[in-house]
């Protein structure tokens, strides 16, 4: 599916239920990649809105900020979201909202102690915590699928997580009339999956594939 036939598609699905974060996610990085940084922007900042913990979220609007040349703009949303990224222990995103501060000439905020030490000490309690929320969760007991990609998913997203996740595939589904039977379905429909759990292709390359 094209950049604008994608665009096309969230668009409809944002205008049918405009409380779907994942929607506007899509639609703004559809727009993103299309060039089109100022809607791009004004999708993200309404993910942001919705679901306030959402690292990547704030990492995208504030590089659309910054390509529709509102980089002063840009400094709230890329500070708020090196600060979520830094409670939630997502350093991949910490690291490059930082990275794009200092594009436009800004400094990074300083994280507080008290929040690298909460981070920490969740990381250290043994509690299993959701990279996709950042908060605790349960561990699904196996893969949901085979391959790296199901690996991640076992090592990083909660069960609750995965069970919203089969919800809203299932409005993805119904929304683009996805058929599985045709191989360019398949692939929107795990591109979604990845975009909503925040699976980067970075990340998947580099997680180890379990031997058989």
């Amino acid at each position: 599916m094209s950049t604008p036939e994608r665009i096309a598609q969230f668009e409809k699905m944002t205008a049918a239920d405009p409380t779907n974060e994942m929607a506007h996610f899509s639609l703004g990085n559809a727009y993103l990649q299309a060039g089109r940084h100022a809607e791009a922007a004004k999708s993200l900042e309404k993910v942001i809105e919705l679901s306030p913990g959402m690292s990547k979220a704030y990492q995208l609007c504030g590089q659309a900020m910054i390509g529709a040349g509102w980089a002063d703009k840009s400094v709230d949303i890329l500070n708020r979201g090196y600060t979520a990224a830094a409670e939630r222990g997502d350093r991949m995103v910490e690291q490059a909202i930082g990275q794009l501060l200092v594009s436009i000439g800004r400094t990074p905020p300083t994280v507080t102690r008290a929040v690298n030490a909460a981070a920490e000490a969740l990381r250290s309690s043994g509690t299993f915590v959701c990279r996709r929320t950042g908060r605790p969760g349960t561990r699904m007991t196996s893969s949901p699928m085979r391959g790296p990609v199901g690996d991640w998913i076992f090592e990083n997203i909660s069960a609750e997580t995965w069970k919203d996740w089969i919800g809203q595939g299932t409005k993805v589904i119904n929304e683009m009339r996805l058929d599985f039977s045709r191989d360019r379905d398949q692939e929107i429909y795990d591109q979604q999956m990845r975009e909503y759990l925040g699976i980067d292709e970075a990340v998947v390359a580099s997680f180890p594939v379990k031997s058989s």
